[in-house]
């Protein structure tokens, strides 16, 4: 059976370039791209299908769970022995008799002809859809397993109890990933445009303005630029769900504290599983509704309104800050 490789170090993962464009894809072959250790933390997959959501039966040695969903895997009979995780898995979109395996390296591969490690996140400009969902998924596994060997009440070692928990061999507390929930929103508003003289000589047709010339320089949107952005793109207002609020309420927060201003008309957009290292990002558009911007100052260095047509540096496509701001572009 063919194997498709995730060989990931500290966040990065290792890919495979070739051909005369140099096009990137994730190593395939029996054997793996580099000489693995003993101690390597390897998980597989076989019969990988992307394309399904649904685990109809996994089993973990004398476990069985039905009916359960992770992202776009199916997964028909699974089972872990030590270090080894077996997936019995379809897939369409690549192979119906493939194998994934993941890796955690010791080091990152260097030197190699063909091989080069990348950033997961750069690593979606060159990979396709499914590989980079996959690259997330099993970037998102090996964190939650590197921090959870030893029980965090009574400092126990935690063995696997099922796919997706552990348990501490002291105690008997359960683990099972948490994942860290943030809202991103996008806010507009119309500024004022003063028109002096507005000439129109046919009333039906002719006008000195055109609607969509001037939705194009009334429409504004607040876009910011937070202090961990390593590059001068802008984003969104973005910030963690706290305990005890909901969804909305953790928006409404987040935009005062950040900005000082309020908002009205929140309305959901979407939602995006952000592997840096274990997070879901949800997706807001709202309209602002008053207050002057009062950045804060401990998150964010810069931030404004800006129209369509003089847009600052916005972030890349792997976010969905990308696809909020994108949105919005089109609908002009």
């Amino acid at each position: 059976m063919n194997t498709l490789w995730l060989c990931l170090c500290a966040g990065d993962i290792l890919l495979k370039r070739e051909g005369a464009d140099g096009a990137f894809s994730l190593p395939m072959g029996v054997e793996p791209p580099v000489p693995l250790k003993p101690w390597n933390h390897v998980t597989s997959f076989k019969d990988l299908k992307i394309d399904d959501l649904k685990i109809d039966d996994l089993k973990i040695d004398d476990f069985k769970i039905d009916d359960f969903k992770i992202d776009d895997l199916k997964i028909d009979d699974l089972k872990i022995e030590g270090l080894v995780q077996q997936k019995s898995l379809n897939q369409k979109s690549l192979n119906p008799k493939i194998e994934l395996r993941i890796v955690r390296l010791d080091s990152p591969v260097v030197g190699v002809a063909g091989l080069e490690m990348m950033g997961l996140r750069k690593s979606h400009a060159v990979l396709s859809a499914e590989e980079y969902k996959l690259a997330g998924k099993a970037a998102e596994l090996i964190y939650w397993d590197q921090n959870t060997k030893y029980c965090g009440c009574c400092g126990a070692p935690n063995k696997w109890q099922t796919e997706i928990s552990k348990q501490c061999t002291e105690c008997g507390k359960e683990w099972w990933p948490s994942v860290a929930t943030a809202i991103i929103v996008r806010i507009t508003r119309f500024k004022d445009l003063k028109i002096d003289h507005l000439k129109i000589e046919d009333q039906m047709q002719q006008q000195s303005l055109n609607q969509k010339s001037l939705n194009r320089q009334m429409e504004e949107i607040l876009l910011v630029r937070a202090k961990n952005f390593r590059t001068n793109h802008y984003g969104l207002v973005a910030g963690f769900l706290e305990t005890g609020e909901n969804l909305e309420e953790a928006v409404v927060r987040e935009v005062h504290e950040e900005t000082g201003i309020s908002i009205k008309n929140l309305r959901y957009f979407g939602s995006q599983a952000w592997p840096y290292p274990f997070g879901l990002m949800v997706g807001f558009t709202a309209d602002y509704a008053g207050g002057e911007i009062r950045l804060q100052r401990e998150e964010l260095t810069e931030g404004g309104w800006f129209t369509r047509d003089n847009l600052p540096p916005i972030p890349d496509k792997a976010s969905i800050a990308r696809r909020l701001i994108d949105d919005w572009l089109l609908q002009a």
